[in-house]
């Protein structure tokens, strides 16, 4: 299946990326502070829940099986928004999305368009496909009009701007607002963008949105957001064009009592979202004229085909996971080179544009379970992490051949392993490393090693071996 790379995801390699973001010491700041508080926020907030944990399981569940009849609710969401008056398009990659939509706008006559959150348009390059077709798109969450401005990249899925910080923020507003007498308290950066954002709320006909989740039953849309700007961007326009990934789908009405109180929680730590806009379909004289559903493949149906990959899809884009990972919170998000940062952004990107263009990312985490631990739909990313990592190293092999068998990491593997499923070599290798070490160990630790163990050292410490193993101590010391 194709893919769409452009603009939204950039291919270098996570290292590479890494390095330069641990350097600057004022993103690390930037996100630190970011990230604290809202880990803060989110834990004060699900304290209060009780039944937390039965509220994860049965958001888990409802996930799963969805998933599992992925088809059934997607043709009766199809049906249920055509019968409420809306209309229904299926794109199987970003390319067919963003083809879809320009001609959506382009049939109201119209170039310019209001956007609501979307990291599903994102994904897609949207944006930038609609400018070359002489549509300018208008970002309305405040967040993300700063990344638009500042001709930026998203860092993190929540806060798209968290890499910046009030002062930077202030000015970019006076370079594009010409507001010099701005200041950078909080309120009256929100006011200056607000007075840009009013007159396009009023007179731009066209506004498209994002989609937290679509109800098959009844064929709503729902969207979850803080600032007020989802709900013009869903009302003010005549014509309204929402986008989303297929795995958003939930069967039932009722279902989303768990979501309501799962995503807020995680997201943002608050108890619930300050503005909650559900429509289906259109109704004459109130809202838009005119609505359109885009549902996006891109890649999706291939993670529904493998039990490890499939949880992938039961994400509701919460960030939690961004916000506890340590590797993220030293690297902010552009080092993962994609619109999805993180631990999720590390299991959806590889599967979204093949792990030939982001291959380094499954090895973009510790494997510490924090993101599993904080996941308000229990997915476990380490696992499939571990999954993917197998992948993109049978892929080397495959394309190494009998080079890559041979590859001096496969020999080393092997020989671990014979040497690990023999007491009698292990104990030996004990041995001989103890006296190996000897050149090289100083005050309990080896700092710097020779040859190909040089790779090792130059990042940390090795701790030299003992004098003596339990096993040996164990032989020595038992009584009869």
């Amino acid at each position: 299946m194709a893919r769409t790379d452009g603009p939204s995801i950039t291919g270098e390699a996570f290292p590479e990326a890494a390095h330069r973001a641990v350097a600057n010491s004022q993103l690390r700041r930037n996100i630190r502070k970011a990230t604290q508080t809202i880990r803060a926020k989110r834990r004060l907030r699900v304290g209060e829940v009780d039944d937390w944990e039965d509220l994860r399981e049965r958001g888990r569940a409802i996930k799963a099986h969805t998933l599992a009849n992925l088809d059934t609710y997607l043709v009766e969401l199809e049906a249920n928004v055509t019968a409420a008056g809306g209309h229904v398009h299926w794109a199987r990659d970003g390319s067919e999305l963003n083809r879809i939509v320009e001609g959506i706008v382009k049939a109201t006559g119209h170039t310019d368009v209001i956007k609501a959150k979307s990291m599903t348009s994102d994904e897609t390059g949207l944006n930038e496909h609609l400018i070359k077709s002489g549509i300018t798109p208008i970002e309305t969450d405040l967040a993300d009009l700063i990344v638009q401005l500042g001709r930026d990249r998203p860092s993190h899925i929540l806060v798209p701007a968290i890499h910046r910080n009030r002062a930077e923020i202030r000015e970019l507003f006076i370079r594009k607002f010409g507001r010099p007498e701005l200041s950078d308290r909080p309120e009256d950066l929100a006011a200056a963008a607000r007075a840009y954002l009013r007159e396009k709320f009023l007179t731009v006909q066209v506004g498209f949105s994002g989609a937290n989740f679509a109800i098959a039953e009844t064929g709503s849309i729902c969207l979850f957001e803080s600032e007020g700007n989802g709900r013009m961007c869903t009302t003010m326009p005549r014509t309204l064009v929402s986008i989303m990934g297929i795995e958003k789908v939930v069967p039932r009405w009722s279902d989303m009592e768990v979501f309501l109180q799962l995503l807020p929680r995680s997201s943002t730590g608050e108890r619930m979202n300050p503005y909650t806009s559900i429509w289906s379909g259109t109704t004459p004289g109130d809202g838009p004229e005119e609505f359109h559903l885009v549902l996006l493949d891109n890649g999706r149906s291939d993670m529904l085909k493998e039990e490890v990959t499939r949880q992938t899809l039961q994400c509701i884009r919460c960030s939690a996971c961004l916000n506890i990972c340590p590797v993220y919170a030293h690297t902010g998000g552009h080092a993962y080179g994609s619109i999805y940062p993180g631990p999720i952004g590390a299991i959806v990107t590889p599967q979204i544009y093949g792990t030939e263009k982001a291959g380094s990312l499954p090895f973009a985490s510790t494997l510490c379970g924090a993101c599993y631990e904080v996941c308000p739909v229990k997915i476990n990313i380490p696992d499939v992490l571990v999954h993917l990592r197998g992948k993109v190293m049978a892929a080397k092999a495959a394309e190494g051949g009998w080079r890559a068998r041979l590859a001096p990491e496969r020999l080393a593997m092997r020989m671990a392993l014979a040497i690990f499923d023999n007491p009698r070599r292990f104990a030996w290798l004990q041995r001989a490393a103890r006296l190996g070490q000897k050149p090289f160990a100083s005050e309990g630790f080896m700092t710097s090693l020779p040859g190909p163990f040089s790779a090792w050292t130059a990042m940390r410490d090795m701790r030299a071996m003992p004098k003596e193993s339990f096993r040996e101590w164990w032989q020595r010391e038992r009584r009869p």
